[in-house]
């Protein structure tokens, strides 16, 4: 399947790279205003790959399109491109407001095209396995998430902020680990010092019987990636920044007992049981994710990280937008 990329800054090397090594994509063009980007892409791709300025000479040459470019760009782009009837590989977020996001998913259902975000971390492993746990009921039944994304830098963006560049990411895995569960409430406070943009967020999202705690930040001393998804019969610890076992598993928890003589009609006990980590064979995520936006074109069929889901998060973000606005 012949697909083009669309901006070769920041990201779009990433995305070059696993579609050019993937088996089930073929990087057929890389396409960038700057010169200088192109000439990078060159420096590493050769004569394999087409180099153009302009991606309305690729239209009719491929099947779809990965952008990767800031969302005041992207969405003109993608609207065009949808209606083109091309298939679209988006960075996250997909868009800056829902109305935005309704308008490209009305698109991709009527041209009959796939819609795919790059929530990657939905495509990871280890969400994978917890997911599994979840569904099995290992963990028993969900009470909370508590999440740390932070960091020095390593900038600190105009456009978005923190929340939107960071939380973004852990939203989308909570969609999936929840599965797809409407957001009830929505709270969060944040802290603009050095522009007009929030270094600092703290989002609070609830759902039904289940609550979670979202950090984000551009200006900690020290880099967190981090994940705690308690239940009522295990814990699970996800610490992206381990370099082997990323993944614990606590047996811990709260009991109840009918067998109350102090606290009243019932006693809560303290449960302490064995620590395991559970060996997760490493994957490329980035990689996972293009190979199902491919398989989703292939076989027809809904990406788990598409227009929906980025609507779900967006909302969540817009309304946590208001409540630090005030």
């Amino acid at each position: 399947m012949n697909i083009a990329l669309i901006g070769y800054g920041y990201w779009g090397p990433n995305i070059a790279r696993n579609l050019n090594r993937s088996k089930k994509a073929n990087l057929y063009a890389i396409c960038d205003m700057d010169e200088a980007n192109l000439n990078k892409a060159r420096k590493l791709y050769g004569d394999s790959v087409k180099y153009v300025k302009d991606y309305h000479e690729l239209v009719d040459e491929v099947d779809a399109f990965a952008i990767a470019l800031r969302q005041n760009v992207s969405y003109p782009m993608a609207v065009e491109l949808l209606a083109k009837k091309k298939h679209l590989f988006m960075e996250k977020p997909l868009a800056t407001s829902t109305e935005q996001v309704d308008e490209l998913g009305r698109l991709s259902e009527q041209y009959g095209v796939t819609l795919h975000v790059d929530h990657i971390m939905v495509f990871h492993p280890i969400i994978r396995y917890i997911k599994q746990m979840i569904a099995s009921g290992e963990l028993g039944d969900l009470l909370y998430f508590d999440i740390s994304r932070m960091n020095l830098g390593p900038h600190i963006k105009n456009d978005i902020n923190a929340m939107w560049d960071l939380a973004v990411h852990d939203l989308a895995v909570l969609d999936y680990l929840c599965d797809g569960m409407e957001a009830k409430r929505v709270n969060a406070a944040g802290l603009a010092h050095y522009g007009s943009s929030e270094e600092l967020t703290y989002l609070t999202v609830e759902y039904d019987h289940v609550i979670a705690s979202v950090r984000s930040s551009w200006i900690s001393p020290i880099k967190e990636r981090r994940m705690i998804i308690a239940g009522t019969k295990k814990m699970a610890i996800f610490d992206d920044m381990q370099l082997d076992e990323k993944l614990t598993i606590c047996d811990k928890g709260i009991d109840i007992s009918d067998d109350f003589e102090e606290y009243g009609k019932y006693e809560t006990r303290v449960r302490l049981g064995d620590l395991y980590m559970p060996h997760i064979e490493t994957e490329d995520i980035l990689l996972n994710s293009i190979e199902h936006f491919v398989d989703c074109i292939r076989e027809g069929k809904e990406s788990i990280s598409g227009y929906k889901q980025a609507r779900r998060v967006i909302s969540i973000l817009e309304q946590a937008d208001r409540c630090i606005k005030g």
